[in-house]
């Protein structure tokens, strides 16, 4: 940037110089007004040309950002979107509300802690939006057997003030011995993500206060998708 300004200064020196000699060379009589008029016209093609190349040149700078431009947006688009996203408690419980309100068709909920929904702040954070989701035909809770009593007194309750509660179906109770928990969204028949945890630090933790701490938001064409598919559907099964 320096020198562009430093040689745009030197042309115009240049330019005044021969002016001024032009003029001096003119009142000491050595030059008649044809060769001052002759050096006037020089001078004015010099400047006329020394414009349109600055014009050329801003115009190739203007076309090579562009250029750079469409690049790097080609290099983004083409970039692998991660199968895995893994969510830390700043952006948890956002993360989740979002997660409930762009909910479609079927939401299983499989092994989580109930313990989460007892506080109301967090009930209305992660289980409402869902429920008063219209998009949203049905939410089945796939539960082991301890949490029976907590459903019924803490949680049920809740769902049944909700606009929507008949959305939310009698929970699937199963003596479940997996330490994974997660949420799907979504049918077989639509694209699916889920949210994915696990019992135990850093993930889930048995108090009101620290479920959860992480979790893993998998994306639609991740493969652990039908695996956890598969998880709930032979826990299903296995109860008919």
């Amino acid at each position: 940037m320096r020198w562009q300004i430093k040689e745009v200064e030197w042309e115009a020196v240049a330019g005044i110089l021969a002016a001024v000699l032009a003029l001096v060379l003119h009142f000491l009589h050595i030059v008649d007004e044809s060769v001052l008029l002759q050096i006037t016209l020089v001078l004015m093609a010099f400047l006329f040309i020394s414009h349109l190349r600055r014009e050329s040149e801003t115009e190739s700078l203007s076309e090579s950002v562009a250029h750079t431009e469409r690049t790097v947006e080609e290099i983004r688009a083409g970039m692998d979107t991660p199968d895995l996203e893994l969510i830390g408690p700043a952006q948890l419980r956002p993360r989740s509300t979002q997660f409930g309100q762009g909910a479609r068709g079927e939401m299983i909920w499989f092994n989580v802690c109930l313990l989460m929904f007892i506080p109301q702040d967090l009930f209305d954070a992660l289980l409402r939006p869902p429920i008063e989701n219209p998009d949203v035909s049905s939410i089945q809770f796939v539960l082991d057997e301890s949490e029976r009593e907590r459903w019924k007194t803490h949680v049920k309750p809740k769902v049944q003030k909700c606009t929507g509660a008949e959305t939310v179906r009698e929970p699937i109770w199963c003596d479940l011995d997996d330490n994974v928990s997660f949420i799907l969204r979504g049918t077989e028949n639509e694209q699916t993500d889920a949210l994915l945890s696990f019992w135990g630090e850093p993930f889930m933790a048995r108090t009101t206060q620290d479920v959860p701490r992480y979790i893993i938001h998998v994306a639609r064409d991740s493969e652990l998708i039908p695996q956890l598919q598969d998880i709930e559907r032979e826990y299903r099964l296995g109860t008919s």
